[in-house]
């Protein structure tokens, strides 16, 4: 993964295929962390009002499949460049500063 200040990689999970570069669609999901370790419960809020296809639940946590294209800056920055060379089924952990969090 292309390191960029403020982008912190804390574990990864290799998955299959090519890695997923600028212009790529990609689905992926996310959950958010506050500093002090709180969950931000933005999956459970948004589940509410989306269609049953875009949610997955997995060991009692929701998850919302989100679509965006790679470079076109539909997600915040250090989403983005967090996705950018992941391959298909991949995981990664990281910690993003607050600039990259806009």
């Amino acid at each position: 993964m292309k390191r960029i200040s403020g982008l912190n990689l804390l574990e990864e999970r290799e998955g299959a295929e090519r890695p997923a570069q600028k212009g790529d669609r990609v689905v992926y999901n996310t959950r958010i962390f506050l500093n002090k370790g709180g969950e931000a419960p933005l999956n459970e809020k948004q589940a509410e009002h989306l269609p049953n296809e875009m949610i997955q639940t997995k060991n009692g946590v929701t998850f919302v499949d989100r679509t965006m294209s790679l470079g076109q800056r539909e997600a915040i920055v250090g989403v983005e460049e967090a996705l950018m060379g992941m391959k298909a089924g991949g995981y990664r952990k990281v910690r993003i500063s607050p600039h990259l969090a806009y």
